[in-house]
């Protein structure tokens, strides 16, 4: 599923369906290459609330379902936008901008990053900031060869 569908889409309680709100963004620890929480926006203030992926029960092309947050704060990482992030090798090259990225639903793992410039294999993601996202350079993911000189 691509990070950019998932984006407005309604996210609703199990059972009686209560709408909680609508998705605004997706966590990600690009170390690990997860998706850890999902971030809605609720109500006419358009308050945000943050919700463990753990608590997602499903994902659908028109709908999230997940649990209600609670009413003790969870306590989320930093969000910081997967979209739109420059993308920084480890040793500081340009490598283009995030178009969109695609996950697995049911593990939330990352499968890969769109970019400007192509395609990144979640296997090169290192860290992901307030500036940029940071990938493994060439030569450097498992399985990829080194370039020859």
């Amino acid at each position: 599923m691509l990070f950019s569908r998932v984006r407005g889409l309604p996210v609703l309680a199990p059972g009686d369906g209560d709408r909680l709100g609508v998705v605004r963004a997706l966590t990600v620890d690009a170390a690990s290459g997860t998706v850890t929480h999902v971030r809605i926006r609720s109500g006419r203030l358009r308050r945000e609330a943050v919700l463990a992926w753990d608590d997602v029960d499903a994902i659908g092309p028109d709908v999230l379902i997940a649990l209600p947050p609670s009413s003790l704060p969870a306590e989320a990482p930093p969000h910081h936008d997967l979209l739109g992030s420059r993308v920084l090798t480890e040793d500081g090259e340009e490598r283009g901008t995030v178009l969109d990225a695609a996950f697995d639903p049911l593990t939330a793992r990352i499968e890969a990053v769109l970019t400007t410039l192509g395609e990144l294999p979640a296997d090169r993601l290192l860290g992901l900031g307030d500036h940029a996202l940071v990938i493994r350079g060439r030569g450097t993911g498992r399985g990829t060869p080194a370039p020859r000189d």
